[in-house]
C-alpha cells in the first residue's frame, strides 16, 4: 500500500536527516494548554520552530528577494520526496506541528491556488487515510505563496475532527446528489464542511462555494481559504474556512500587546501555535476569541450563504 511506503520513507528520512530527526524529537518538549468554551476545545502550543511559518513575510517584494524553499534545486540534499501522481512529491516537513507532517510540493514554481487543484487534495485524501490534508491559501498562512503545495498530518490531533464527528456542532443543511454540506453554529469561527463518497458532486458544490467566495473578496489572486480534507469510512470530509484577513492587529502590535499569532490551517482546527513562550503564557480565551472573531467570518453569514447555494 501507498501508505506502507509513505510509512518506511518517513522512517528513513529522520534516519538520515540529523535537521528533522532533532525537530521531530522537540516535539516531546512542545508545551500545550487547554481552553474549554461552549463544550469544545481549544489547545494552544508553545513550538518555538514554528516562528519561520508563524513570522514569515509573504508580500511580493520579500519573495522576489529569497529563493523558494520548496523547489528541488533549492531543497537540502538530505530532503528526498516520494513522487505522487504526475506533478507532486510528498517530503518530510523538518519543522513540524504533527508527530507525522508532510508537505505535498508541485514540481512546478507556480502559485499557491487552490481552484484547479482541488481534486489533487481529494485524491492525496484517499491515499492518505491516516491524514489529514491542509491548504493555507496564499494570503492565510502560506509561507510559500508562490509555490503551490499541501501538506498533511496525522489524524487525531485537531479537534476539529472530533467535533464534527460528534455531531454537536456542525449540521446537515442540505444534500445534493448525494453530497452533504454542513453548517458550523457557536463554534468561534465560521466553517463550512461537505460529505461524500462520490468526488463529482464535492467538486461540484466546493467549485459553488468558491466563486460565492469570491464574489464576496475580488482582492487577492484568489479568495482567502483555509481548506482542511480528509477520508474516513469511504466518506470524504472536507473543512472549508474562508477568511477575512490574513492576521489579526495583534499581530502588529507592540510591546505587551503584541501576540506573534497567525491563523492558518491547524490554528483553526482547534490547535493555536505560538512560536514565542511568552504569547503562549499570556494569551487567554478572550484573545483567541477576538483573533477567530477577525479573521474569520461568523457562523450567520455563512448559514446565509449556503441557503443561496441551495
Amino acid at each position: 500500500m501507498f501508505s506502507d511506503r509513505l510509512s518506511e520513507f518517513f522512517t528513513d528520512q529522520l534516519g538520515e536527516w540529523d535537521l528533522a530527526r532533532t525537530n521531530y524529537r522537540q516535539l516531546e518538549k512542545v508545551q500545550t494548554r487547554s481552553m474549554v468554551f461552549q463544550g469544545f476545545q481549544v489547545l494552544v502550543q508553545f513550538n518555538p520552530e514554528r516562528i519561520r511559518s508563524s513570522a514569515a513575510e509573504v508580500d511580493d517584494k520579500s519573495i522576489g528577494k529569497r529563493q523558494c524553499f520548496l523547489c528541488e534545486k533549492n531543497r537540502p540534499p538530505q530532503q528526498r520526496g516520494v513522487p505522487f501522481e504526475s506533478e507532486f512529491t510528498i517530503l518530510v516537513n523538518p519543522y513540524p506541528i504533527f508527530r507525522r507532517h508532510l508537505t505535498i510540493v508541485s514540481g512546478y514554481h507556480t502559485g499557491q491556488r487552490i481552484r484547479y487543484n482541488f481534486g489533487s487534495m481529494l485524491s492525496l485524501a484517499e491515499v492518505l487515510p491516516e491524514y489529514v490534508i491542509f491548504y493555507n491559501g496564499p494570503q492565510c498562512g502560506a509561507s510559500a505563496p508562490d509555490h503551490l503545495h499541501f501538506q498533511a498530518g496525522n489524524r487525531g490531533f485537531m479537534p476539529i475532527e472530533k467535533d464534527f464527528s460528534s455531531g454537536r456542532f456542525a449540521g446537515r443543511v442540505f444534500t445534493r446528489k448525494g453530497a452533504e454540506v454542513w453548517h458550523w453554529k457557536d463554534y468561534l469561527r465560521g466553517i463550512i464542511s461537505l460529505k461524500g463518497s462520490q468526488r463529482e458532486p464535492l467538486e461540484t458544490l466546493f467549485h459553488l462555494f468558491f466563486e460565492r467566495f469570491d464574489d464576496i473578496r475580488h482582492e487577492g489572486p484568489e479568495p482567502m481559504l483555509n481548506i482542511l480534507t480528509c477520508k474516513e469510512d469511504d466518506q470524504w470530509i472536507i473543512h472549508i474556512i474562508p477568511r477575512k484577513q490574513h492576521r489579526p492587529v495583534q499581530f502588529y502590535a507592540v510591546g505587551d500587546d503584541q501576540i506573534i499569532l497567525s491563523p492558518a490551517s491547524v490554528d483553526l482546527g482547534g490547535v493555536v501555535i505560538t512560536p514565542r513562550e511568552e504569547d503562549f503564557n499570556k494569551i487567554t480565551m478572550q484573545d483567541i476569541s477576538n483573533i477567530f472573531g477577525q479573521v474569520c467570518f461568523g457562523d450567520t453569514h455563512l448559514h446565509q450563504m449556503i441557503l443561496e447555494i441551495k
